[in-house]
């Protein structure tokens, strides 16, 4: 097949599924959910962030590595970049997804061609756009396109590194799959779960040529080089979330043990769902008829005509079988489940399948022609992309969602371009504080929704502080109980007046209340930090009490408005006062929060000089310095720190830190330590939080 139609067909397996992913969209009226919506307001963020987009601004690379504290940026910044050409709501943002998929059919088309023919290569793209499980993710507003499309093209790229010479071992193709892993790691991190045996097995079967070697060298370098910077900046929020996503949620989804009998088919059981009959029937009877022409003829050459007798499988098919086997073992042995997150494994089974498929176009041709054996290939992908089509159709949802649009342009009315935080009450599948965000913040607005009020301890604080809030009449969603109860308070607090009101669904009502402006204004948390900030000089039962504050803080301030103001106070008061307490300890605080280690080692660091005897100072300083990957003087600062305070009182705490930070940084007698001096730190952090916990 020339190289020009073989690109035109190609291209054109991209535009058809394209266009019927255009029309689903345009049908279906639902309104983003949790993740989706999340990732809406991620790529939104990274937009403004590049200054792409209204109300941003570039404000330099810390800002935005800020706003992916927990998965990589890469996919949002690639999302934000579309929203700048195609517009920011949702549907406009799915051209985004329609770029994944272009990638991810090039990659598939291109890795076909490479085992067998050109024919195979958009027979294999072909079975990816008629994927139910892919063709769904192309209009699911999610990082699970932009993660399976990066994966392929790494497994892809690194199978033509690792393969034989002289078709393998160039630093072309190094340099290219090192760029391809860092890409899929930096879109998700999770893309490890089918990235790293086979970089392992590439990487140690390198090692052992000598031409190879620092070729391995180099692509690990590249791929550190690119992913260090987000992670340095953000590793502990990675861990921290890493933790939420995988081992407290598959706790909280009642998932099964990583290797029980249930976990083990807990995939494989999806996959008629996930790629559709059709297409893994024919597959699998296609391989089995494969297998037994091998089994019964000896290989004859590398490739394979329609006219002749076998399919003898040429080199690569072990790589791609390789990568399949371990990225479906791995994601398996993963504690938490969900359909989607098998996406990056199915493009592989796909290219297996179309091994399948081919195999019987090969023996159909030899019995009865070519063409009839075209035809029936023709009448087989025709069966397939009708059953996907049928299957999608049956989702579209063609009511609409909460008026969630209506809502936030009635606000923004009033509020203008002012920054506002609604505390969003109800929660379902379409209205949260993700979705009203993504709402709220379209074409440059400034309006965000955060969750709170699920406790009654937060209340009071709610009614204190809110300006906005939006309730619902009936069910609630999660908590109702003590959404009902809040929503009773707001109705009845003469502060409080109804702005305006929107039929929902099942008889349900949205209401907007707003603070009056005869009310007095919502008292402002400044004043409350600057003391917190200050109490940290008590150590971690001040730290314990700052934390206690600033969540649901940050739910009723969603800008963040009070560090602005507090870092203005205290700048202007060590204008004057260069050695004041309060300005020092809450530009220190400020810092942390903002996770800016070198600029929190600079305030402790005048701390500590300020208030010699007190340990508290040098021992956040050795955490913000251990936080900013500098352990080296991390050990210095708590060293010094717990050998003066020697003199005078047992610090285990600052002990255990010089321990941790030592071993971090290469001493093999600090690692000895920690293991005495860690045990007795947090027991004495513990007596100290019971001991504040039981003062009145």
């Amino acid at each position: 097949m020339p190289q020009r139609r073989w690109w035109l067909a190609l291209a054109s397996i991209w535009v058809l599924g394209t266009l019927a992913d255009r029309l689903w969209l345009q049908l279906d009226q639902r309104l983003p959910a949790w993740d989706q919506a999340d990732y809406l307001n991620s790529a939104v963020d990274h937009g403004r962030a590049l200054g792409l987009l209204p109300a941003g601004g570039w404000q330099g690379w810390g800002a935005l590595l800020d706003l992916s504290p927990k998965i990589p940026p890469l996919a949002s910044l690639v999302n934000g970049t579309v929203m700048a050409i195609a517009g920011d709501s949702a549907d406009q943002a799915s051209w985004a997804l329609a770029l994944w998929q272009a990638l991810l059919l090039l990659v598939v088309g291109c890795w076909g061609r490479q085992l067998l023919s050109p024919g195979f290569g958009l027979l294999a793209a072909s079975l990816t756009t008629f994927s139910p499980a892919l063709a769904a993710l192309r209009v699911d507003f999610t990082l699970d396109l932009p993660l399976a499309a990066t994966a392929t093209m790494a497994l892809w790229l690194l199978g033509r590194w690792q393969a034989a010479d002289p078709h393998g071992g160039r630093w072309s193709q190094a340099i290219a799959a090192a760029l391809a892993v860092a890409a899929a790691v930096l879109v998700k991190q999770s893309a490890l779960l089918v990235l790293l045996a086979p970089c392992l097995c590439a990487a140690l079967q390198g090692l052992r040529q000598r031409g190879r070697r620092l070729q391995v060298l180099v692509a690990l370098a590249t791929v550190l080089g690119l992913c260090l910077p987000w992670l340095r900046h953000n590793w502990i929020t990675t861990i921290g979330g890493t933790n939420r996503a995988v081992l407290e949620a598959a706790n909280t989804e009642g998932d099964p043990d990583p290797f029980s009998l249930a976990s083990l088919l807990w995939y494989p059981r999806l996959l008629p769902q996930q790629l559709g009959w059709i297409s893994l029937s024919l597959g699998l009877l296609g391989g089995g008829l494969a297998a037994l022409q091998r089994w019964r003829q000896p290989p004859q050459s590398p490739r394979q005509s329609p006219g002749q007798t076998s399919l003898v499988l040429p080199s690569g098919w072990g790589w791609l079988i390789g990568c399949t086997l371990s990225g479906l073992l791995i994601t398996t042995l993963s504690p938490n489940k969900d359909p989607r997150y098998l996406a990056p494994v199915l493009p592989l089974l796909v290219l297996l399948l179309a091994g399948g498929w081919w195999q019987l176009f090969v023996t159909a041709s030899r019995r009865w022609g070519t063409p009839l054996g075209g035809g029936l290939l023709g009448i087989g992908l025709l069966a397939a992309g009708v059953s996907t089509t049928v299957g999608q159709s049956q989702a579209i949802e063609r009511r609409e969602g909460a008026p969630i649009g209506a809502i936030t342009a009635a606000i923004r009315r009033q509020a203008q371009d002012a920054p506002v935080t609604v505390v969003v009450v109800p929660t379902s599948k379409d209205l949260n504080q993700h979705s009203f965000t993504h709402a709220g913040r379209r074409n440059g607005g400034r309006i965000v929704g955060r969750e709170t009020g699920k406790q009654r301890r937060e209340h009071a604080l709610i009614l204190r502080q809110a300006s906005w809030l939006l309730l619902a009449t009936g069910d609630q969603g999660t908590k109702r109980k003590a959404s009902r109860r809040l929503g009773a308070q707001v109705r009845s607090d003469p502060r409080f007046a109804l702005a305006a009101s929107w039929p929902w669904s099942e008889g349900r009502q949205l209401e907007l209340w707003q603070r009056r402006a005869q009310a007095p204004s919502p008292e402002r948390f400044d004043t409350s930090f600057i003391r917190l900030a200050q109490g940290l000089e008590a150590g971690p039962s001040g730290l314990a009490a700052v934390f206690d504050a600033i969540g649901p803080q940050h739910q009723l301030d969603g800008h963040f408005l009070y560090q602005k103001r507090v870092q203005a106070w205290a700048e202007a008061r060590l204008s004057s006062q260069p050695n004041d307490d309060e300005a020092l300890w809450s530009l220190a605080l400020l810092a942390v929060l903002q996770n800016r280690p070198v600029t929190a080692d600079r305030w402790f660091s005048r701390l500590e000089g300020l208030h010699p005897t007190n340990p508290w100072p040098s021992a956040y300083r050795s955490v913000v310095l251990l936080a900013g990957w500098n352990p080296w003087r991390s050990h210095a600062v708590a060293a010094k720190a717990a050998a003066r305070a020697a003199t005078q009182q047992h610090q285990p705490v600052l002990e255990a830190l010089a321990d941790l930070s030592g071993a971090l940084s290469g001493r093999p007698a600090s690692l000895r330590g920690s293991f005495r001096s860690l045990p007795i730190a947090i027991e004495e952090v513990t007596r100290n939080l019971e001991s504040a916990a039981k003062q009145p």
